[in-house]
């Protein structure tokens, strides 16, 4: 943990706002001060002597739209989209000029990197978000990442921070991810009931098994709760990344590789790109069911699927679309980002690719789904 160079820090609505909605910039500030003097080298004990690096933190803050409630005399968060999108639009300005006033007591910048789950699926603008990112740590500036709340509908929606930190954790290739919440750790029940306990380390998923994880968090303005934290954890931990779930008042502690809150080891390796996202953070418009030699071929052998592979098709969705693939059973095998709109789909069922491009010309001498728009669901 010391020795993590690129860091990415996720920070919750409930540790920057009051109940009643509206920034608290005490706890702005306190965030802001640890995160400044980590990058500045400044932090004091860097934990048994390990060499200091130039580190890159990236925060991934939530906070927008509970930011926004107090300025437009709302007493809780508006469930409908609508108004939940007017408030982002509000609150985002607010929350990304705290953190401007903030930082720059330090002598640094800010950037704000507005994400949806449709951004960073498709391969083109995934690469233009790894590299604007990157550019501005290159740069010195902080960015600022939050869901597009202003426009995000609920089909291309992450649904919340502590997901949408750890996609951005592979995204940027961090070596470490904070989350910081208002608990300080993963408990074996709840924590406000006497006889639990704070679970230091997870090893892997098995470990949580018969533990009760809360769904809510405290203060009520937010959308995440433990359960979201975990699923997070799990995500970047089987991505090869891993993660320090404490409360953010032990934000330093964190950071600087102190004991605190519960510690996930890495359970796996980093996967190709973008395909975590396509696994994580997209929903499908439809499914295609695949024959079983098509099951066999994607699944065991890696393949594009083609479209003598296809038995039927479900959906409205559009070329570029994500959709699931699914065996004879119904069961998704694997998601992947579609060549052909819904409807064209039925004229290419069973066909070879060959009898295709001779009768409907060469743009239908492709696969369906090509491989490297496909990520496995099971093996």
């Amino acid at each position: 943990m010391t020795a993590a160079r690129r860091i990415v820090v996720k920070v919750g609505s409930s540790s920057l706002t009051t109940a009643a909605g509206g920034l608290d910039a005490d706890r702005v500030d306190a965030l802001v001060d640890v995160l400044a003097k980590v990058l500045a080298n400044r932090g004091g004990d860097q934990g048994g002597g390990a060499a200091e690096t130039d580190k890159e933190i990236v925060l991934v803050s939530s906070g927008a739209i509970a930011a926004a409630l107090a300025p437009l005399g709302l007493d809780r968060r508006p469930r409908d989209l609508a108004r939940q999108q007017a408030a982002a639009s509000v609150g985002q300005g607010l929350l990304v000029a705290r953190y401007t006033a903030s930082f720059a007591r330090y002598g640094r910048r800010v950037g704000q990197v507005l994400l949806t789950s449709d951004d960073t699926s498709r391969r083109a603008h995934y690469r233009n978000a790894y590299r604007t990112l990157d550019q501005l740590l290159a740069m010195g500036v902080v960015p600022i990442v939050n869901e597009n709340d202003t426009v995000a509908t609920d089909e291309i929606r992450f649904g919340d921070n502590d997901r949408l930190a750890a996609l951005v954790a592979h995204l940027v290739r961090a070596d470490l991810l904070v989350l910081l919440s208002d608990v300080d750790g993963l408990y074996d029940g709840d924590p406000s009931t006497p006889g639990t306990s704070r679970i230091p380390e997870v090893r892997g998923p098995k470990e949580l098994a018969g533990i009760s994880i809360g769904s809510a968090g405290r203060a009520g303005v937010g959308t995440g709760g433990m359960v979201t934290k975990v699923e997070a954890a799990r995500i970047a931990a089987a991505a090869g990344i891993p993660v320090v779930l404490t409360a953010a008042s032990h934000a330093a502690d964190a950071l600087l590789g102190r004991p605190t809150g519960t510690y996930f080891h890495p359970t796996g390796r980093r996967s190709r790109g973008r395909l975590l996202w396509l696994a994580h953070a997209s929903d499908p418009r439809g499914s295609i069911t695949l024959d079983d030699g098509a099951v066999r071929a994607v699944v065991e052998r890696g393949s594009s699927l083609l479209p003598a592979g296809i038995a039927a098709v479900e959906g409205e969705f559009s070329a570029g679309d994500p959709v699931e693939l699914r065996d004879a059973a119904g069961r998704a095998v694997a998601r992947g980002l579609v060549n052909f709109d819904a409807k064209e789909i039925p004229r290419l069922i069973g066909r070879s690719t060959r009898d295709l491009a001779r009768e409907l010309g060469a743009a239908y001498e492709r696969e369906v789904v090509h491989r490297d728009d496909l990520v496995l669901l099971r093996h």
